[in-house]
């Protein structure tokens, strides 16, 4: 059904279905908020109750057996650092990336995609570039991953998004490379260090090889490796994050069970779980309480199958920080999370930059801008391609539901 606004807007929702269910989420969510403040403080008081014996609860966390994240201890699980002094010259190299992904609607097999790269020099000699690196990938060996025996593995969709975000590393560490003079540099990426895409999924171990051992990894090595030269990190930034390992470290403090073993004590059980008083929380919940602005939490480390399997010397290591509007989550690979100045340095040019940036790292928002593809630009690129297509004289082939996008019956 098609319904016709006053202002000539077509729409199709019929909102007149849709009103009262609006309603009933909104009563949901306040029930959800009185309930999710009892468990907060809650949680709050255990966390502040953990920090005298932190070294019993880290042991606890590494011999439990969970069916959920649960973070690795690190320092003291109270700890709230202040945010140290920010260096007089630094450098800040961002990364983040968009993509074009395959349509199997176009004969073309083919996929698009277009990096940002922003580098930003503060200090005495302050300056700046920004840059966007479009790359089409439409050759038989490039829009696939081989193994040496010739099974293929398409790139596209998820296994897309995990290329573009290697991607993102690759260019980083070229441009750190790059760089001359020897004031300290942070290479900041957007989104998790952690490629979540491959967990849980069975991709077989030609490609996690190709993304990780041959691609993330292999990047992160020529950073690490340009570390040893100058007083360099590299961090990825997570906004308004949603993950809940430090909220299950807390389930654990609270199990009665030791070793913990979820699966033996709890599965038939539906109440009366103990750890369910910190139920409903996330991380950035907790810290919101604990943080005064801008200092950051504890590092904790990333239990991730996928991290422990595979990451060696880049597992990834995290802090929550306190900043105007949100408390975001910082990764960075073990090599930095060892060294205090490191830890230091991404701590302070992080804050930094979200000064300079109303709350959001003003790096990160440069390059997005410069990676960010529209709507418009996925039309319009695939009428460039249709059109090179046609005047080389090749014939061109779409699904009936492309054409059918294209035709207006009413």
């Amino acid at each position: 059904m098609i319904y016709w606004s006053e202002g000539g807007i077509e729409v199709s929702l019929d909102f007149a279905q849709v009103v009262g269910q609006i309603a009933d989420l909104a009563a949901g969510l306040k029930l959800r908020w009185s309930e999710g403040r009892r468990n907060l403080e809650f949680a709050v008081n255990l966390i502040r109750s953990q920090a005298a014996d932190s070294e019993h609860l880290r042991q606890k966390i590494e011999e439990s057996k969970t069916s959920w994240l649960v973070a690795g201890l690190k320092e003291s699980i109270s700890l709230c650092q202040p945010v140290p002094a920010c260096p007089q010259d630094f450098t800040v190299l961002a990364g983040d990336g968009s993509h074009i992904d395959v349509d199997r609607h176009h004969s073309t097999h083919c996929f698009l995609i277009n990096t940002g790269i922003v580098s930003l020099r503060y200090g005495r000699a302050p300056e700046a570039w920004l840059s966007s690196y479009p790359v089409l990938y439409f050759r038989d060996d490039e829009v696939v991953i081989s193994s040496p025996e010739g099974r293929q593995t398409p790139i596209e969709g998820q296994l897309l998004g995990i290329k573009r975000s290697v991607e993102e590393c690759r260019l980083l560490a070229g441009e750190a490379g790059r760089l001359e003079g020897d004031s300290p540099v942070l290479l900041l990426l957007d989104g998790s260090l952690v490629l979540w895409g491959l967990v849980g999924q069975a991709y077989p171990d030609y490609v996690v090889d190709a993304i990780l051992g041959k691609g993330l990894l292999k990047h992160l090595d020529e950073i690490r490796e340009l570390s040893r030269r100058r007083r360099l990190a590299v961090a990825s930034y997570i906004s308004y994050p949603r993950s809940t390992d430090v909220v299950n470290a807390l389930r654990l403090a609270m199990c009665p069970y030791e070793p913990v073993d979820c699966d033996r004590y709890c599965s038939e059980k539906v109440e009366g779980r103990e750890c369910d008083a910190v139920a409903g929380l996330l991380d950035r919940d907790l810290f919101a309480r604990l943080l005064a602005p801008e200092e950051r939490s504890a590092l904790f480390r990333s239990r991730s199958s996928v991290v422990e399997k595979h990451y060696g010397i880049h597992e990834v290591n995290f802090f929550y920080v306190r900043l105007d509007g949100e408390v975001a989550r910082v990764e960075v690979p073990l090599w930095v999370a060892d060294k205090r100045e490191l830890v230091d340095l991404v701590h302070a040019v992080t804050v930094d930059q979200c000064r300079r940036g109303f709350g959001y790292p003003v790096g990160l928002s440069e390059a997005h801008e410069k990676a960010v593809v529209t709507y418009a630009d996925r039309e319009q690129f695939w009428t460039f391609v249709e059109q090179a297509l046609a005047e080389d004289t090749i014939w061109l082939e779409s699904s009936a539901k492309q054409r059918s996008k294209k035709t207006r019956w009413i």
